[in-house]
């Protein structure tokens, strides 16, 4: 192990904005209550993680406002507003949330408008910077054109309401889709150091200088899974969030990291994860976890 001087994992900048983010971010989703859905048991200590974050330099953060649905960007607004010059907030457009808690897909042109007017009203923003599009599934991509949700952006971002546009849980086949549409600086999709079926389109993005954004860095991890991520940070003495954000920074150059927690000490841990480097030894017992995965996901011959 070894510790890094690049100040949160260095600096990379999304097509078209002129100044680079730190790729260690924060993603607002914990700042909700349970299940994402309502506000949260403490507002004050959600207001001082999102403090702390600016205080220590994270300059990206991640949010929608479908998140509570309104809580969180109503939390951003409050705690950051009149926000610091250089912090990019990224918002999502493509879903709402059911009285039930449930997730409903919303990308109907109306749904797409009157969410990027709720995102502008709650943040307190005459424009958001960036915007990815959500399709596909609660987790994963599913095919399909996605030329008319992402119209409707396009029409957003011609009227200045939007700057840059980008997506999230998409299939390669539909970035090129959009390509063909609009610029898109950004893809936002399921991915960590066991759940891998993205590898070749990060390589892909990182040809074209496209930032790759993964959510759920520790999401769906079997048993066994985490008792291998467990032993690595045990051997290091640092946690397994803290591996796992510091694998996905080596992964490669474009990725970016949004981890969230409504916790300050939980905080300062992620932020550390940056200057954490791992050892290609370790680097290569990581990517067994995979290795073994896929293995045992083969049918036998």
């Amino acid at each position: 192990m070894m510790m890094s001087e690049t100040k949160l994992g260095g600096t990379l900048t999304f097509p078209g904005i002129s100044s680079g983010v730190y790729r260690m971010g924060y993603g607002a989703m914990q700042l909700a209550g349970p299940e994402i859905y309502g506000p949260p048991r403490d507002v004050d200590a959600a207001l001082a993680v999102l403090r702390e974050a600016v205080t220590t330099g994270v300059n990206h953060i991640d949010t929608s406002d479908y998140y509570g649905p309104h809580v969180t960007n109503e939390i951003i607004k409050k705690a950051l507003h009149p926000y610091p010059a250089g912090l990019v907030i990224v918002t999502k457009l493509g879903a709402r949330r059911g009285t039930d808690k449930s997730w409903i897909p919303a990308l109907s042109r109306k749904e797409l408008i009157d969410g990027t007017h709720d995102n502008l009203r709650n943040l307190g923003l005459d424009r958001i910077e960036v915007v990815n599009l959500r399709v596909g599934g609660m987790l994963e991509p599913s095919e399909g054109s996605i030329e008319e949700p992402l119209s409707a952006l396009v029409e957003l971002k011609r009227q200045g309401l939007i700057g840059h546009i980008g997506l999230s849980n998409v299939t390669p086949k539909q970035l090129a889709e959009a390509q063909k549409i609009t610029e898109i600086v950004c893809i936002q999709n399921f991915y960590n150091v066991a759940r891998r079926s993205d590898d070749s389109f990060i390589d892909a993005l990182a040809q074209q200088g496209l930032a790759y954004v993964p959510f759920f860095p520790l999401g769906g991890f079997t048993p066994l899974q985490s008792s291998v991520l467990d032993q690595v940070a045990g051997s290091l003495q640092v946690t397994p969030m803290q591996v796992a954000l510091a694998w996905l920074l080596q992964r490669s150059p474009n990725i970016l990291l949004i981890p969230g927690t409504s916790s300050i000490s939980h905080l300062r841990e992620n932020l550390s994860a940056a200057s954490l480097e791992l050892s290609s030894d370790v680097v290569a017992q990581l990517n067994s976890i995979s290795a073994k995965t896929m293995a045992a996901a083969q049918p036998a011959h």
